[in-house]
């Protein structure tokens, strides 16, 4: 800690303790990422997705697992368990920073709307795969190409980009405030800054932006880690 113990400041600033189940799903949910995170970033080296929408429909035929993590199941997954981490920032924060931490919050949930919104060809590209697989003309399967290809545009389009950049500053915003907070630890915000800076650059801007969206994945790890330690502690304390 900054200055004191969590027990201490907690004492001096307490948080109901009432929300200490949302502390213990939301520290589970920190845990499940600090696992997907690498798990998505091996598969994005080790396979690649495809460069076209054939290239889709063909591993879908080989394998659905591998399809839909090629199309961010698992990132969907991880933005969705981050809204319970956004949810407790605010509860903790805004006994300080109210306005900051209510705007950080509010970007959040707009980021992670706008990704799932731009993630419809993550599920919808099965049935369009086993479509052109099973169409019987040359026009069909050139329509259900045709379907992909707007899916994809939709895949990494403006939603998407928004999304991440937004992502971005609420990350920004809650480091600033975590900063301003004597519980937690330096570490946690000046890893979240460091992964706000990178998240300012979407992997859809070029070669360069993947490959900075690869390397941000380490500070996110790291601030993964460090946030499932604080908040199982600090839901262990709110318990006392």
């Amino acid at each position: 800690m900054k200055t004191a113990s969590v027990s201490s400041l907690l004492t001096e600033n307490p948080i109901d303790p009432r929300w200490k189940t949302l502390f213990y799903i939301a520290a589970l949910a920190a845990v499940y990422m600090i696992i997907l995170i690498p798990i998505q970033g091996i598969v994005f080296i080790v396979s690649p997705p495809p460069s076209t929408v054939l290239g889709f429909f063909e591993l879908f035929q080989e394998s659905t697992l591998m399809g839909l993590i090629n199309l961010d199941l698992l990132l969907t997954i991880d933005y969705v368990l981050v809204l319970f981490i956004y949810f407790v920032l605010f509860i903790v924060l805004s006994r300080r920073e109210k306005s900051l931490s209510l705007i950080a919050t509010i970007l959040g949930c707009l980021s992670i709307t706008l990704y799932i919104v731009s993630r419809e060809a993550t599920f919808s590209m099965i049935a369009l795969s086993n479509e052109y697989f099973g169409a019987s003309t040359e026009m069909e399967r050139a329509a259900t190409l045709a379907a992909g290809k707007t899916l994809l545009a939709v895949y990494n389009g403006s939603a998407f980009s928004t999304s991440y950049v937004l992502g971005g500053f609420a990350m920004l915003l809650f480091s600033i405030a975590m900063l301003r907070d004597e519980l937690f630890e330096n570490s946690i915000p000046i890893t979240g800054l460091v992964t706000s800076v990178l998240m300012f650059v979407p992997p859809t801007v070029g070669e360069v932006g993947v490959w900075i969206s690869m390397v941000s994945l380490v500070p996110s790890l790291i601030w993964m880690i460090l946030m499932s330690r604080w908040l199982f502690r600090t839901a262990k304390s709110l318990t006392q």
